[in-house]
């Protein structure tokens, strides 16, 4: 079965001065699939995500979204495309000035045209989607507990009911319990919306449970794409030792009791 492309990047490079951070990447995802960006820190893979969400350019290649290619937009033709994704930051990127609810009231404010009753109406529902309970909404991010946030910003994410949704680093710094609330919540968003979704973790135990597909980045290039059963059995050294060292067997394990 043909399978359609939503994001193609093809042979992008990126530079920071002499230190090449991409040489040669190129990769796809493809409508309706959860594909995560691994690597160890430094082997630029959030530098990849800014690239996708058009905060930053690749110094050569292409990166298409879409269709269309995105490299060199101006904020003015990237608008169309930052309505049709959401993005959910590591540390989450709340407004604390703001309630819940205004946080993502702000965003329709911005790209919607909407009555503030409507508005505050939409709030809700992506509250409750995310799984938080409905006094989540008059609520501060600093009156939320870590795993709290992290939805709050993920009903943001979701304000203008996007197709393509980003998360980056989703269950950093929350407790096992919290963390494995979100791989579920992950995977349920994606099947009742349709949605596609890049990611970039460190957790293993979110990649076997959450990703179709992952990307393995080290030294400038994709090292390997595929399944997280292909990857662990490559027999590419860095591959297997990320994915079979024993932290990855146990996330392994764990996610074959859970299935």
């Amino acid at each position: 079965m043909q399978r359609t492309p939503v994001i193609e990047v093809d042979r992008i490079r990126t530079r920071f001065g002499t230190a090449v951070v991409h040489d040669d990447v190129s990769l796809a995802v493809f409508r309706g699939e959860i594909f995560a960006l691994v690597g160890a820190s430094g082997c630029g893979k959030s530098t990849l995500l800014r690239e996708l969400i058009l905060l930053q350019a690749p110094e050569s290649g292409s990166i298409r979204v879409f269709g269309q290619d995105i490299v060199g937009l101006t904020d003015e033709q990237a608008l169309p495309f930052r309505r049709r994704w959401g993005v959910m930051f590591e540390r989450g990127a709340l407004f604390n000035s703001l309630t819940v609810t205004q946080n993502i009231t702000a965003v329709l404010d911005e790209h919607a045209d909407l009555s503030p009753a409507l508005a505050a109406e939409v709030a809700s529902l992506k509250i409750a989607l995310t799984g938080l309970p409905p006094d989540a909404g008059p609520k501060y991010p600093s009156e939320l507990s870590g795993g709290m946030r992290k939805r709050a910003a993920l009903a943001r994410a979701l304000a203008l009911d996007p197709e393509l949704l980003f998360l980056d680093e989703p269950t950093a710094g929350l407790d096992p319990l919290s963390a494995s609330g979100l791989d579920e919540l992950v995977r349920d968003l994606r099947d009742s919306l349709g949605l596609t979704i890049v990611m970039v973790t460190h957790d293993l135990d979110l990649l076997w449970r959450a990703a179709d597909r992952v990307g393995v980045l080290d030294r400038g290039r994709m090292q390997g794409i595929g399944t997280m059963t292909e990857l662990s059995h490559s027999g590419h050294p860095l591959i297997r030792e990320y994915f079979y060292g024993p932290r990855g067997r146990a996330a392994q394990e764990q996610a074959a009791k859970r299935t």
